[in-house]
């Protein structure tokens, strides 16, 4: 199976890449596709947003495309800023910029109320070809055009950010089971846990139950 990453965030694909390591599936980025258009990131929800970037990837590269669509979901902002995480900073926004409102934000929030989480949602947008695959797998009662999976990572926002590693919203996001924050982890110890990772075992999950995909090892 040919599998397009509907993404040209490299380090969102080194991650994934890395966790569909030892399946059957060739993956290429949209790195691969220089002439494809951005895709408007313009839903109310993660998954309008996931689906929308998959689907118009299936289209444009005809095969079939995963996407996902993150979001950072802080309690004491009431589910700020959610789908508007890339960009919370302004249409210019990059990780540092959206780090420091975040913090401003949050600078008087005390410590007990800093409860947030991570939300994942992946869709993977099936060219026909794939479509039938997964109907003669038996394991599809219906013909399936898309399948959209979801991974939740629970922590709060820290006080100052800490860590090199990782990306986006990782130096200031506390990760509960472990304490750390995400940019303290390497990307084997992140992978082993994370909201994507959560959604993407469980796509992974599918795509070998209807026969997308095999386990090479």
């Amino acid at each position: 199976m040919k599998l397009v990453l509907a993404t040209h965030n490299r380090d969102k694909a080194r991650e994934i890449v890395d966790m569909l390591s030892g399946l059957d599936v060739d993956v290429v980025t949209l790195d691969a596709y220089p002439d494809f258009p951005p895709t408007v990131e313009d839903g109310d929800t993660l998954e309008a947003n996931a689906l929308k970037k998959a689907c118009e990837a299936r289209e444009h590269t005809s095969f079939s495309a995963l996407a996902d669509d993150t979001g950072l979901e802080v309690d004491a902002l009431g589910g700020a800023p959610g789908v508007y995480s890339a960009r919370y900073s302004g249409e210019n926004a990059t990780y540092a910029s959206n780090c420091a409102r975040l913090m401003r934000e949050m600078e008087n929030v005390a410590p007990g109320k800093r409860a947030a989480r991570f939300r994942t949602v992946m869709a993977l947008a099936l060219t026909s070809r794939d479509t039938e695959r997964a109907r003669r797998s038996g394991e599809a009662s219906r013909a399936i055009e898309y399948l959209v999976t979801d991974g939740v990572l629970p922590g709060e926002i820290a006080a100052l950010a800490r860590g090199t590693h990782g990306f986006g919203y990782d130096p200031v996001f506390i990760d509960s089971a472990s304490g750390r924050t995400l940019a303290e982890m390497t990307l084997a110890e992140k992978n082993r846990n994370s909201h994507r990772y959560r959604a993407l075992i469980e796509m992974r999950e599918l795509m070998l139950r209807l026969t997308l995909a095999r386990e090479t090892r």
